[in-house]
């Protein structure tokens, strides 16, 4: 049975809208909801609307979301995100305990209403919408709206939450922010607050791979660490000059405050907080956890362990939760460094009901409580980060140190492929070389700011020991060296790699 594009028309014609109400002259009731309360719920429901009608825009998605539909229930119909929510809101309206509350029930006929009539309730009719949820009328539209909007999945057993569930298994940045809008209406309906996206999927029954959630990573110290060894990890590190340089003037300036302090002589005040600029895969994680290590042995942190973490890891969608999540975040960064990748994104969002104010606000307030032993670290794209910066002048008193990472030179991207190679027992014939070469020349030449470097030269390593396997895997005979040895012809040509990754640079850019 073909698809049809109106799922709306299994809706009868005759349902009332929220208009005709408003005509009704019963006795006043105690008000239920205020006006401000009607504003508020416009601005919720636009919002889930909107991202509706983003989603919709992705016909695969869409797709998606109707295989699981029973079809006896749609009958070729094509449902559209809103109605999915639709059917997501009714449930959740009904598996609240006890009596449902007048506001809720409200919420459920506006977003109908919005959705068939394309009407919003106005604020300034506040009287006459108290009296109208008591009406016999009103309640009797609640009974048709349940009954003729719930969708009926095609398999008993599988979660009825079709929306949630497909945004989360989608990895794209702007499903999970229409996934946290989703969160933000269910808070405001049905007053559920959620500390993070595991609480959420939990109160939905979805299985969340918790590698989508809160991205956390703690590295402590190696055993038997030593200043000397973290300073030999450094060095060992390919190309970042600069970097080096400005971690040996750092390392000097502490051990001369040290040594004031020893003597009794007054110190100024030094921030260990610092901003890393520049573009991916330039070694900023690691130059982190080595930082971390040195202020340990330096005695100016505790315990030197890093906590790694991104916006998802500080931001939740509610008001509120926010700050919890930071507060964790810096309870296991104490002692240690708090390392924030692509910090600006705390201050960029296309969607409402932002946070990422409210954590960077609650990240200063623990900055100036653990000043003594806390150091935070915030990472990302140069232009972006200096605007981040410049958004707060919290942020731009407290982070007044910067260390700037470079692209890595044709030569210093070939050091690394063969330092992968080093690593995994691979060498490179001098064919091989000469092609590799000639590939980090082209795409050095081609790069912009989204060129992941060392990511890149990963990709292309693991690229060529497939092409290796793909060689010699019908080989009879395969000695030690040639299991060893990447040749010319594993190398992928460098118009062809060039191509594939101003591709995927592109494609960050979208």
């Amino acid at each position: 049975m073909s698809k049809k594009n109106n799922p709306i028309s299994i809706i009868e014609d005759s349902f009332l809208s929220l208009k005709k109400y408003l005509e009704t002259n019963i006795s006043t009731n105690e008000a239920v909801f205020t006006a401000s309360f009607i504003i508020e719920l416009q601005k919720e429901t636009r919002q889930i609307l909107e991202s509706c009608n983003l989603l919709n825009q992705d016909i695969d998605f869409i797709q998606k979301l109707n295989e699981a539909v029973n079809p006896v229930f749609s009958k070729g119909l094509l449902f559209k995100a809103e109605h999915f929510f639709l059917s997501d809101i009714i449930d959740l309206y009904e598996r609240e305990p006890g009596a449902k509350n007048e506001k809720q029930e409200f919420v459920l006929a506006y977003y109908y209403d919005a959705l068939r009539n394309k009407h919003f309730a106005d604020e300034n009719s506040i009287n006459e919408l108290n009296q109208l949820i008591f009406t016999e009328n009103f309640k009797n539209l609640l009974i048709k709206i349940k009954k003729e909007n719930k969708i009926i999945t095609s398999n008993a057993q599988q979660n009825q939450y079709l929306l949630p569930e497909a945004l989360s298994e989608k990895k794209n940045n702007k499903l999970e922010a229409i996934l946290i809008t989703y969160q933000n209406f269910i808070h405001f309906t049905f007053g559920k607050k959620f500390e993070n996206t595991t609480t959420f999927s939990n109160y939905l029954g979805l299985n969340l791979d918790k590698s989508k959630t809160d991205k956390k990573e703690i590295d402590n110290l190696p055993e038997e660490d030593t200043l000397e060894k973290v300073l030999k990890e450094l060095n060992d590190l390919v190309g970042l000059a600069e970097v080096k340089k400005d971690v040996s003037e750092l390392i000097n300036l502490l051990e001369i405050q040290k040594k004031r302090s020893k003597q009794g002589l007054k110190n100024v005040e030094i921030t260990l907080h610092t901003v890393f600029l520049g573009p991916p895969g330039t070694g900023k994680t690691s130059v982190a956890r080595l930082l971390s290590r040195i202020f340990k042995h330096l005695g100016f942190l505790s315990k030197g362990q890093m906590f790694e973490t991104d916006r998802e890891g500080l931001v939740a969608g509610y008001v509120g939760q926010t700050a919890t999540k930071v507060n964790n975040a810096v309870e296991s960064s104490l002692g240690g460094v708090l390392f924030v990748d692509e910090a600006y994104a705390l201050t960029q969002n296309a969607f409402g009901n932002d946070y990422g104010a409210e954590a960077v606000n609650t990240l200063l307030k623990r900055m100036e409580d653990h000043r003594e032993d806390l150091a935070v670290v915030v990472a990302g794209y140069t232009e972006p980060m200096k605007i981040f910066i410049e958004s707060n002048p919290g942020l731009r008193s407290r982070f007044n140190r910067y260390f700037h990472f470079d692209h890595f030179t044709p030569a210093e991207l070939l050091q690394i492929f063969e330092t992968f190679c080093n690593k995994s027992d691979f060498i490179l014939s001098d064919d091989a070389k000469e092609k590799l070469t000639d590939t980090f020349d082209l795409l050095y030449e081609s790069k912009n700011e989204s060129f992941g470097n060392a990511r890149v030269v990963r990709n292309l390593f693991e690229k060529c020991v497939q092409n290796q396997a793909n060689r010699i895997v019908k080989i009879k005979k395969i000695t030690n060296k040639v299991l060893k040895t990447l040749t010319e012809e594993d190398i992928p040509e460098p118009k062809e790699t060039e191509q594939n990754v101003n591709f995927e640079m592109k494609s960050k850019e979208l």
